[in-house]
């Protein structure tokens, strides 16, 4: 079965940074496009960031662009993402998914939207 499993996240002050790491089971990181998502609770699903299954796209959501960066390593299979300038605003749950059916800023994002996803992990900015 195909699985996703997210860790790194935790709770840092303001302008700190964070290095997330999503390993892949059963598919390949190069199989699909890859993205990172985040959920604060009571709002709706925010697309991150994506770099696709070629690897030569990638795209950032525009608070995240310059702080934000997303990576692959195909020997761990593992998708990364390393935030770094944290702002409190940055505060949600963090999943990664693959296999996207949608373009980023096509409309709301659900979770049906991706073929698999993580569990998350939790990234607490806070003075």
């Amino acid at each position: 079965e195909e699985q996703l499993v997210e860790s790194g996240g935790g709770l840092v002050q303001p302008g700190g940074s964070l290095r997330l790491s999503c390993v892949a089971s059963h598919f390949a990181v190069d199989d699909f496009d890859m993205s990172w998502v985040r959920q604060v609770p009571g709002k709706g699903l925010e697309w991150v960031s994506l770099i696709s299954s070629g690897g030569d796209s990638i795209w950032y959501e525009d608070s995240v662009k310059g702080r934000f960066t997303i990576s692959r390593d195909k020997v761990k299979n593992t998708l990364y993402l390393q935030m770094n300038n944290l702002k409190p605003e940055d505060t949600a749950m963090y999943f990664c998914a693959a296999e996207g059916f949608k373009e980023p800023g096509a409309g709301n994002l659900e979770w049906a939207d991706f073929g698999y996803r993580g569990q998350g992990t939790q990234v607490t900015v806070s003075s």
